[in-house]
């Protein structure tokens, strides 16, 4: 495994555009905990986010995560043309006529992938540690390492999320149709959600139902939005009569969904590669 991955840091260290765009992705999520910690000044009045509780232990690993997991395209740009400069640059052929398989070859790219996830992970995991232990009210360490499935959540969500951009770029072999037919598929989700739900009764759960079994809706639900846990949320919502009944936990039903999509979208990528005439 390890001579697979050096195969492919050796074609994204050399691509200058993978390592601006990545350096991008982890710049922007240390700006937006940089932004978080500011206090802005209005006259009298001072406003800081980090004030809000929203870097408070447990709450931070799940705003933290959902926060981040939203410039995941930033890295899915760079997983999609891994795969179309590998048509491009012919190297794929040549990566198989120098004795890699075809299993070997999309394993080096799961590797990847792996590691792109697990290091985006490790970094969100740090950021949010560093800013809970100088903002949270609670630093005991039984509620510090409270709710941590939401980083494991979010390996995963990355994990499933960039396999899915692999499978396209193994599909579509350009990378700007395949980021292209991933805005189509996020769409078409969508629709057909909101399609149910206008055909439905207001209190029918089936359209949600239906769709958590959809990829990219599955990989949403893995961390559900942190904004209405507030309690000023809460009791703002109270007021006007209305009732939050969302499930945050990270359950393992919604782990299975998004485990089985990522070993289909891998597997699924294998076949497309046997079958094609390279």
């Amino acid at each position: 495994m390890l001579r697979l991955f050096r195969i492919e840091y050796h074609k994204l260290i050399h691509n200058k555009s993978a390592r601006v765009i990545t350096a991008v992705y982890f710049i922007l999520i240390s700006l937006m905990s940089l932004l978080a910690s500011i206090k802005f000044n209005f006259g009298d009045f001072s406003f800081r986010l980090a004030d809000q509780g929203i870097f408070n232990f447990p709450f931070i690993w799940h705003f933290n995560t959902w926060i981040a997991a939203l410039l995941k395209m930033f890295l899915a740009i760079v997983i999609v043309s891994m795969m179309a400069n590998e048509y491009t640059h012919r190297t794929l052929k040549q990566n198989l006529i120098d004795g890699l398989s075809k299993r070997e070859f999309v394993l080096s790219k799961f590797i990847t992938v792996f590691v792109f996830a697990a290091v985006s992970t490790a970094f969100i995991f740090i950021v949010s540690l560093i800013l809970g232990l100088i903002f949270s009210d609670y630093t005991e360490f039984g509620i510090i390492f409270r709710d941590l499935e939401y980083v494991f959540a979010y390996f995963l969500k990355l994990l499933a999320f960039f396999s899915f951009c692999l499978f396209l770029g193994v599909l579509v072999k350009r990378s700007a149709f395949a980021l292209g037919f991933l805005l189509i598929w996020w769409i078409i989700e969508w629709a057909i959600y909101g399609i149910m739900v206008s055909k439905l009764p207001d209190n029918s759960d089936l359209p949600a139902q239906v769709v958590q079994f959809f990829p990219l809706m599955s990989m949403q639900n893995l961390i559900i939005e942190p904004f209405t846990r507030f309690n000023a949320v809460q009791s703002a919502a109270t007021q006007l009569g209305a009732e939050f009944t969302k499930t945050y936990n990270v359950t393992l039903f919604k782990i299975a969904i998004v485990s089985v999509w990522t070993f289909l979208f891998n597997y699924w990528s294998l076949v497309i590669l046997k079958k094609r005439d390279l």
